[in-house]
């Protein structure tokens, strides 16, 4: 049977690599027979072609990673990421702006027919309510620019997370169209509650009842598997037309939420107060 996926010997980048969504993916992706090059600010434990210690809230030592990778990098998994439950300035050097240092530093390592996949969050659905301010972060050049815009808008950036990954799902569609002029996709996702350890960082900060307005209708939280095998999915040779996409990966929720099929009156509810409480 013909391997439609096409991992064999490829090789690859998985940040986040450690535990989680992350460690799904790399996982994955050695039995899959790829390269497998893993970073993470804790050691992984996979049988990885190589590991290297990062803080994506330094660009330095993202810069020194990808150069010892070198190479040419086939496909790039930007599984890391931080809850709101930390300072909301680390959540967004973590899930944006390192985020983009990385993929940056990773991109002139690619060729024709690479791609890079991004989790974002259904965390980000507000993303088209705010679209100004956040192209005035993309039109930031790097990592400490675009901090910079951070410090100057603690407003907009609030607790941190929500706007991170509204951040991740237009900066993937404002990109992609420049991106795939080279022959490089990018994709993102939108996952559902997962069972990882980070859950337990989002049900301290979150009542668990919004949480689970979120599992709707499927009524259950996804493993990390059901999260990784789409992102392998979005940057497989099965995937080479999609581009630009911004996948739900949720159990049918938005397609619950937009035919009115699944309850988010909790979740409203949980927003106005948030919006009420002083600050």
């Amino acid at each position: 049977m013909k391997d439609i996926l096409g991992y064999q010997n490829k090789r690859v980048v998985v940040s986040g690599c450690f535990s989680g969504m992350g460690e799904a993916t790399a996982r994955t992706l050695v039995d899959l027979g790829a390269e497998v090059h893993g970073l993470d600010y804790k050691d992984s434990t996979l049988p990885l072609a190589s590991f290297t210690r990062i803080d994506l809230r330094d660009p330095a030592t993202i810069q020194a990673a990808v150069s010892k990778i070198g190479g040419k990098v086939d496909a790039l998994f930007n599984c890391a990421g931080l809850a709101q439950t930390f300072p909301p300035l680390e959540v967004m050097k973590v899930n944006f702006l390192g985020t983009r240092e990385m993929t940056e530093c990773v991109l002139p390592l690619m060729t024709e027919g690479a791609a890079i996949a991004t989790i974002s969050s259904t965390a980000g659905l507000g993303w088209s309510r705010r679209i100004p301010p956040t192209m005035q972060l993309l039109q930031t050049q790097g990592f400490e620019a675009g901090l910079k815009w951070c410090e100057a808008n603690l407003d907009t950036v609030a607790e941190g997370y929500s706007f991170s990954k509204e951040a991740i799902i237009v900066w993937t569609q404002l990109v992609s169209s420049t991106l795939i002029k080279k022959g490089i996709r990018i994709n993102c996702t939108l996952p559902a509650p997962t069972e990882t350890p980070m859950m337990a960082e989002f049900l301290s900060a979150t009542p668990r009842e919004v949480i689970e307005a979120a599992a709707q209708p499927i009524g259950r939280f996804s493993t990390p598997e059901e999260q990784a095998e789409p992102l392998v999915l979005l940057n497989s040779d099965a995937a080479r037309f999609v581009n630009g996409v911004v996948l739900p990966v949720d159990g049918g929720f938005m397609g619950g939420l937009a035919t009115g099929q699944v309850d988010i009156s909790v979740m409203m509810r949980a927003a106005t107060a948030k919006e009420a409480a002083p600050a």
